[in-house]
């Protein structure tokens, strides 16, 4: 009744699990870039060059997030190449961003050259280094999904390959099934 047959459906169940968690985590990273951006809005900072690269950073974010989405539902190789190489160094840059914010707050403030006040400032950088650190581990939470999703797509052979044999028995037993019966033997 309710069990399958099919061997793959348990891979199917477990691929579309993955690729709903890695939107999911996508929408998420989406909102928290944005959220970050607003925030570094909030501190005045665009006269200055290191605040306009804070901000161009998480527009990067939320742009590679859109990206996952897209690649997610194409079968493209090269939406699929762009979204790991853009993850990765977002990644990076999020995780340097948060380390300098919470290590030197009021240093990297004054280089931002915002016209808050140094208590309110340090206290809007400090959520957006909160947001830095979520960002930088959903990156890498989606980098491992899209992987996976990636490893699915091979296995089942979306991307017009053939289906990965499970092993060497498996495939000799498929191709004995075309044979005459007394071959099978």
């Amino acid at each position: 009744m309710g069990v399958s047959s099919n061997p793959h459906s348990a891979n199917n169940h477990s691929h579309h699990h993955t690729h709903k968690v890695f939107l999911f985590c996508n929408y998420i990273l989406l909102g928290a870039a944005s959220s970050c951006i607003f925030l570094t809005l909030s501190l005045r900072l665009l006269p200055s060059l290191c605040g306009f690269f804070f901000i161009l950073l998480n527009i990067l974010t939320a742009a590679g997030a859109i990206s996952g989405c897209a690649a997610a539902s194409s079968d493209s190789s090269r939406w699929y190449g762009a979204h790991m190489v853009a993850t990765v160094l977002t990644a990076i840059f999020q995780g340097s961003v948060s380390v300098l914010i919470f290590t030197r707050a009021s240093n990297f403030l004054r280089n931002l050259k915002s016209y808050v006040r140094e208590e309110d400032g340090v206290v809007i950088l400090k959520l957006a280094g909160g947001l830095c650190v979520l960002i930088f581990c959903l990156e890498w939470v989606v980098l491992t999904l899209a992987f996976f999703l990636k490893y699915y797509a091979y296995v089942e052979g979306d991307n017009c390959t053939p289906p990965m044999k499970r092993s060497a028995k498996v495939a000799q037993e498929e191709d004995l099934k075309d044979w005459p019966w007394p071959f099978q033997v």
